[in-house]
């Protein structure tokens, strides 16, 4: 089993920047596809961003494309998503998850895994 702590949410200006990690323990990221989601307030979980287990293939949501990259460090096994440009769309709770499969997914549920989350506040 693995456990997700998040980290890096705050509260940001329209135009600014933030990168969030995703800090695993228990047992390896790299047996793992990772994924980014997120939540707003009366909204449902949505798929943002994931990055396959091995070879590091990546995928997005048409809604950050060209302003978010997801990358992982293999080393200090964590994941982060560097996100730039964000607009007050973006403000959700965001959650790392992790699933056993090669590639990632943009399904929730193909995840097995979740972190406790962390705000992201955009003000305008």
């Amino acid at each position: 089993q693995v456990q997700l702590v998040e980290s890096g949410g705050g509260l940001v200006q329209a135009g600014a920047s933030l990168r969030l990690s995703c800090a695993a323990s228990g047992r390896t990221l790299s047996r793992y596809a990772m994924g980014w989601f997120r939540q707003a307030p009366g909204k449902e979980r949505e798929f943002v961003a994931t990055i396959s287990r091995s070879i590091g293939s990546t995928a997005y949501a048409d809604s950050v494309k060209g302003r978010f990259i997801i990358s992982r460090d293999k080393t200090k096994n964590v994941v982060y998503l560097q996100m730039n440009r964000l607009n007050p769309d973006d403000t959700a709770v965001y959650y790392c998850a992790a699933t056993p499969l090669t590639l990632g997914s943009g399904e929730a549920s193909r995840y097995d895994y979740w972190g406790q989350g962390t705000q992201v506040t955009v003000s305008a």
